[in-house]
């Protein structure tokens, strides 16, 4: 139960765990900012004015050092410190970065992106972790019908061909899955979702698979191969076919009956854009 599929053209929906992330650009503004605010903390209104005619002196006497052309911190230090000279002419009392709105604002911003990140890697970890589990029962000849699919499953096999680990036999897992509509295939959602994240290949070799389930017969091993080989070699002719477009119906393993072959897609199975 095998389909030989090509490397696919798709990359990875979440990078491929080991490989070194890219390096964030030093945000110079962000620097200048927090500067400013950690100098103003205890100034009056008077004394955050004295200090913004300062940053402006100084911003003048740089204006022609080629070096600072691109001084991103210059020009935000100059814009925080105007912006907290108003706040405190406006408001009266000393400053303070724990009462200014727009500090609380961006970090709870920052705390947002920072869990968002911490997600992303856990996702990471999770997708890394579920690709070699499937990599390993292949390499066994262990990956059949009694493992189940999970969601994020076409990812792992996305990695998988990504960083050159590719195993035939996870397509024809994942074929298998999903005319059987087991696994996370049991979610109709998850069947449609199957259009757009698995390859032609794979999509054609599970129509091929349900089409061989109607017929009411047990298919044999070579058959199976068969399958699959013939929805690599023309996999948009295959699930365009008369007997490729429908899966088997119920749950996995299950036979229609010859009486019930005239019932359409709308069995709620494998969907008609296969």
């Amino acid at each position: 139960m095998s389909t030989p599929a090509p490397r696919s053209r798709r990359r990875p929906r979440i990078p491929a765990p080991g490989a070194a992330a890219p390096r964030q650009p030093v945000d110079q503004a962000k620097i200048g900012r927090s500067s400013v605010r950690r100098r103003a903390t205890g100034m009056t209104a008077p004394e955050a004015a004295a200090a913004l005619e300062d940053a402006r002196l100084q911003q003048h006497i740089d204006r022609d050092r080629e070096d600072l052309a691109d001084d991103e911190r210059g020009r935000a230090e100059v814009g925080e410190w105007e912006r907290i000279a108003q706040l405190l002419a406006t408001t009266g009392g000393t400053y303070d970065p724990k009462a200014d709105a727009v500090v609380q604002d961006e970090l709870a911003a920052d705390q947002r992106a920072a869990a968002a990140e911490q997600q992303r890697l856990q996702e990471q970890q999770q997708l890394a972790a579920r690709a070699d589990e499937l990599a390993a029962l292949a390499r066994a000849s262990r990956l059949g019908r009694t493992v189940e699919s999970r969601p994020g499953d076409e990812t792992a096999r996305d990695l998988l061909v990504h960083r050159g680990d590719y195993h035939p036999v996870v397509d024809g897992w994942l074929a298998q899955a999903l005319a059987d509509g087991s696994g996370h295939y049991a979610d109709p959602a998850a069947r449609t979702d199957a259009v757009g994240s698995l390859p032609a290949a794979v999509r054609a070799h599970a129509a091929l698979l349900a089409a061989l389930a109607r017929t009411g017969a047990p298919a044999a091993d070579g058959e199976l191969e068969f399958a699959g080989r013939l929805a690599q070699a023309d996999p948009e002719a295959t699930a365009h076919s008369p007997h490729g477009s429908r899966p088997a119906a119920g749950a996995a393993g299950e036979r229609r009956r010859p009486r019930d072959r005239h019932v359409g897609a709308g069995d709620g199975s494998i969907p008609e854009t296969w």
